[in-house]
C-alpha cells in the first residue's frame, strides 16, 4: 500500500490543451485509513478530486509544534472552508508543495491575511513562501501554494496550521526524481544518490506531446479507466490502463502501455503520456514512486502550468514570490 497524498477539508474547531485519454470513474484504496474519489478527464485531460478523513483537531500534536502567536489581523471567514492536499501524518516526495484551496474566491484584500494565518513550521528550519495558483479547475483566488525556493530536504518534518480551525503534520522521504527524455525515448530515475535507473519509454506522439517540464506525482492508482471518446478522439481506446501514476489535472500518467511493449526506447506512439512495457517495468515504478516525487520532462514542447496539478517548480523563486500577496519569503517557523 503507498503513502498517498489527498486534499480534504479542514473542519471548523471551537489551459487549451490536446485532449487525451480521459478516465471517467476511478476508484481505488492507496492507503490504510484513506479513500480516493478520482473523477478523472483524460491522459492530458483529467481532473481528480480526492477526499479523505478529517484532518487532526486544532492543538494536536502542539508539543511538536508549539502555535505561534496570532497575527494582527482578523482570521479570514475563508479558511473554514479549507482543504489540504497532504493528509495527516502523510510522508510525501521532496517535491510536493503545501496546497490550500477554497470554496470560494479569496478576494484580494483577503489574501495577505490568508497568508498571514497559514502557519509552516518546519524541523529542520526552511525558508518559503505561499504564492496564488490559478488551478485549472478553479477560479483565480481558490488556491495558494506553499513551497521553497528548491525541493524540500530528505527527513524535512512539517507541520501546518489552517488559522485556528486545524493543524497537519507530514514529513518529506527519501528524493525520488525522474527525468523523461522524449527524444531518447528514456527515463532516468535517481534516488537518493543511488546509481541511476534508465527506463525506456514511449511519449506522446506529435500533436499530442507529453507536457514539458517538471511535475510531482499527484496519486496513483493500480486501474484507471480511460475512453478516448470522452475527449473527442473516437474509438482510438477505452479500458483499464495498469499502474498509472498520476502528474497533471489534465491527465497526463506515467502507465502501463501495451504499446510501450514494442515502441518503448525507439519512437513516441501515445495520446500525451508516458508509457511503460507489460514486463513488470511499469509496475516496478509504480511501486517504487510516492506522491509528491518529481517527474520532470524534458525535450518536449508546452511547458506545463503552475496550475495543472503540482506544476509549482516551473516558476524561479523571484516569480514564485511575486504570486504572493504579502511578496515575502522567509524561514518557516
Amino acid at each position: 500500500m503507498s503513502t498517498h497524498a489527498h486534499r480534504s477539508r479542514i473542519p471548523h474547531d471551537p489551459s487549451a490543451r490536446p485532449a487525451v485519454h480521459r478516465p471517467r470513474t476511478v476508484a481505488g484504496a492507496l492507503a490504510a485509513a484513506c479513500a480516493l474519489a478520482l473523477a478523472a478527464t483524460g491522459c492530458a485531460s483529467t481532473t481528480s478530486t480526492a477526499a479523505v478523513g478529517p484532518a487532526a483537531p486544532s492543538g494536536a500534536r502542539a508539543s511538536a509544534a508549539p502555535r505561534p502567536a496570532a497575527p494582527a489581523v482578523p482570521e479570514p471567514a475563508a479558511l473554514a472552508g479549507a482543504e489540504v492536499n497532504v493528509g495527516e501524518g502523510a510522508t510525501v516526495g521532496v517535491g510536493m508543495p503545501i496546497s490550500v484551496t477554497f470554496p470560494h474566491p479569496v478576494p484580494r484584500s483577503e489574501r495577505a491575511a490568508v497568508e498571514h494565518w497559514l502557519g509552516v513550521g518546519t524541523r529542520p528550519a526552511v525558508t518559503g513562501a505561499w504564492s496564488w495558483v490559478k488551478d485549472r479547475n478553479l477560479l483565480d483566488g481558490q488556491r495558494v501554494d506553499y513551497r521553497p525556493p528548491a525541493y524540500w530536504k530528505p527527513g524535512t518534518r512539517v507541520t501546518l496550521r489552517v488559522g485556528s480551525h486545524a493543524v497537519r503534520h507530514f514529513s518529506v522521504g527519501r528524493s525520488l526524481t525522474a527525468t523523461v527524455d522524449v527524444r531518447t525515448h528514456t527515463m532516468t530515475v535517481t534516488e537518493d544518490g543511488r546509481p541511476a535507473t534508465r527506463v525506456p519509454v514511449t511519449a506522446g506522439r506529435p500533436g499530442l506531446d507529453t507536457w514539458n517540464g517538471t511535475m510531482v506525482v499527484m496519486d496513483k492508482q493500480p486501474r484507471v479507466y480511460m475512453d478516448s471518446r470522452t475527449v473527442g478522439l473516437g474509438d482510438a481506446y477505452h479500458g483499464y490502463y495498469a499502474w498509472a501514476v498520476h502528474t497533471t489535472t489534465s491527465g497526463t500518467y506515467v502507465h502501463q502501455n501495451p504499446n510501450a511493449n514494442t515502441y518503448a526506447g525507439r519512437a513516441n506512439v501515445t495520446h500525451g503520456c508516458v508509457g511503460l512495457a507489460t514486463d513488470g517495468t511499469a509496475e516496478r515504478f509504480y511501486r517504487r514512486v510516492i506522491p509528491g516525487d518529481v517527474i520532470r520532462v524534458t525535450g518536449s514542447k508546452d511547458t506545463v502550468e503552475p496550475g495543472n496539478g503540482y506544476g509549482d517548480w516551473n516558476l524561479t523563486w523571484s516569480e514564485w514570490l511575486a504570486g504572493s500577496a504579502t511578496r515575502h519569503g522567509g524561514d518557516a517557523r
